[in-house]
């Protein structure tokens, strides 16, 4: 028999707080979540288990201020943009943080419940929401230092003045694992005295006190709103440090891997066809937890992903990407992987612990500093500075090999977007990449923060001047990545769940087979990861011989009287039955 929304919600509640928490009845708690989400307590929750999309499906991760002109809120220029250029080419559009902000592009918010004015209003997220399927960012560990809540916590008022995680004299962070450098406890004068408030990310971002149900309803209070602005996909920000425990890293705890159920419920009982998505930039093992059952997150951002294949173009070897895929567990149905190789922060090293051999690190490191990348760091437990994050525009990242620069790097740029939009998942797009954006070093040289690196602005009048310019490298790069978008949306074997299998070719070559749900479509994938010819003896793909067989992106068929193909530097081959 299944649970009530409610009974799966006292659960939850119950597991992490007790049966009492703060004095109150768990079934008041619950109550109090289910009356701010507007949930039927006697209403049955969705199923697990469905796939809440297809091979139709592909995202674009954008600003709100990627896009700019003198004349209209950024917001509108950038949907007018999307629908102009890519119209239903894409699918979901992921506008990062839109509230107001004080630092981190956004990942400081001053206020959940409204929208910068500096984009636009709630009009213009729901206008997006009317033409995509949006995707937006609850930030959940941390808001500003000069957010209301924690002005009322310094002065010692409600609501705020318990919200902020302050470890006690007795706290244990001897284990505590961040991706910064700055002090994990910053000191704040208030009310009451001077107090040490828990920043994981900097000064400017105070982490929540989640053993405090009232932030947990004050969350669900967001969640409402979002989902009532047209919301449809949650990414849950930050959120393996959601849970503090004295003697632990205080990451990937129990309690988080709680909450993100209890906020998976919340949210697809309010709306049944909306989304959860986990971002957890950890090493490759624990990601893959935050599925769970297919009780927790439906997707997970598939971090390793984007190191080992910038790592694959430029050292020209298929060896670790191909391991790691072979280990890699499929997506169970109402699960998936959101593949990217870019996106607005840099490529995590965190991800490829275990999967890279430390001198690979350290030349791939090398090879992105030599192309004008920066290295972020971060600090261990015990005090050690590593590497955290590989700071670089990906046009710049991909524009030559661990040789140095050369002439392939459109096509090793379109290879690598090939192979991601041809695995197992729903392949997302960062707009930077779409457009072939380069390093924005005056942007950089601006904020002072490596980050900056690739979170250009673009006139819209400047842009639109260089994707109508046929000369243009912006053009060339948005036309080969928007013909294989759509070749690759007519493919049903390129469905996020369908069957996938890692092919050995050797080193040079890179190659997995993917089958429809229907298993009516067979499709396999080559892609040449080398600046030198290379050949593949059709043999060794297995072609059923009475199917008619023919490579997708060059439109040329295959009989029976070919042996082999010769693929040029970088080239990508899909070859179907169908």
């Amino acid at each position: 028999m299944m649970l009530t929304v409610c009974q799966r919600l006292r659960e939850h509640l119950a597991a992490v707080y007790g049966m009492a928490p703060h004095g109150l009845p768990v079934d008041d708690w619950a109550a109090r979540l289910l009356a701010a989400a507007r949930l039927d307590a006697d209403q049955s929750p969705p199923p697990a288990h469905r796939n809440l999309w297809d091979e139709r499906d592909v995202a674009v991760i954008t600003y709100g201020d990627s896009v700019l002109s003198d004349d209209e809120a950024p917001l509108k220029s950038l949907h007018q943009f999307l629908v102009d250029r890519l119209g239903q080419l894409v699918s979901w559009v992921h506008v990062l943080p839109f509230h107001p902000w004080t630092s981190d592009d956004g990942f400081s918010v001053l206020d959940y419940s409204s929208v910068n004015e500096a984009l636009g209003d709630w009009s213009d997220v729901s206008a997006l929401a009317d033409d995509y399927r949006l995707m937006a960012d609850l930030v959940l560990n941390h808001c500003s230092s000069r957010s209301a809540w924690f002005e009322n916590f310094r002065r010692g008022e409600t609501p705020g003045d318990d919200y902020f995680f302050v470890p006690d004299e007795h706290f244990d962070t001897t284990r505590v694992v961040r991706p910064r450098t700055t002090p994990l406890l910053n000191v704040v004068a208030t009310q009451s005295g001077e107090r040490a408030v828990w920043c994981t990310f900097s000064p400017d971002q105070v982490d929540f006190d989640f053993s405090n149900l009232a932030v947990v309803l004050e969350f669900v209070c967001i969640i409402r709103q979002l989902l009532d602005a047209g919301v449809r996909v949650f990414r849950l920000d930050a959120v393996a440090f959601l849970w503090k425990e004295s003697g632990t890293t205080c990451m990937n705890l129990p309690q988080t891997h709680e909450l993100i159920r209890l906020f998976r419920l919340i949210i697809e009982s309010a709306q049944s066809d909306a989304i959860v998505i986990t971002e957890t930039n950890v090493p490759n093992r624990e990601n893959l937890s935050y599925f769970g059952n297919a009780n927790e997150a439906h997707g997970i951002y598939n971090f390793s992903l984007p190191p080992l294949l910038v790592h694959a173009l430029v050292t020209g070897t298929s060896q670790y990407l191909s391991t790691w895929m072979m280990t890699m567990p499929p997506a169970q149905d109402g699960t998936v992987y959101f593949n990217f190789i870019a996106s607005h922060d840099g490529i995590g090293l965190r991800p490829v612990e275990g999967l890279l051999e430390q001198s690979e690190v350290d030349e791939l490191l090398a090879t992105m500093e030599q192309f004008g990348g920066r290295i972020s760091w971060r600090e261990t437990a015990d005090g050690e500075a590593k590497p955290y994050e590989m700071n670089i525009a990906l046009v710049d990242a991909l524009q030559g090999t661990t040789a140095g620069p050369d002439k392939w790097w459109l096509e090793r740029f379109t290879c690598a977007h090939a192979i991601m939009l041809g695995l197992e998942g729903v392949p997302a797009f960062y707009i930077h990449s779409l457009l072939g954006t380069r390093n924005d070093l005056g942007r950089l040289d601006h904020t002072s923060h490596n980050r900056s690196i690739n979170r250009h602005q673009w006139a819209l009048s400047s842009l639109n001047g260089e994707l109508d310019n046929p000369d243009s490298d912006h053009r060339a790069v948005f036309d080969s990545l928007t013909s294989l978008i759509a070749l690759r949306k007519a493919q049903p074997a390129f469905h996020p769940n369908a069957t996938q299998f890692t092919l050995y070719l050797g080193d040079a070559l890179f190659g997995f087979w993917r089958q429809s749900l229907d298993r009516k479509q067979s499709l396999f994938c080559v892609h040449n990861l080398t600046h030198e010819e290379q050949v593949l003896p059709l043999s060794r793909l297995n072609l059923v011989l009475n199917h008619p067989w023919r490579e997708l992106i060059s439109e040329t068929p295959i009989d029976d009287s070919t042996r082999e193909w010769v693929l040029s530097p970088y080239q990508t081959l899909w070859i179907t039955n169908t």
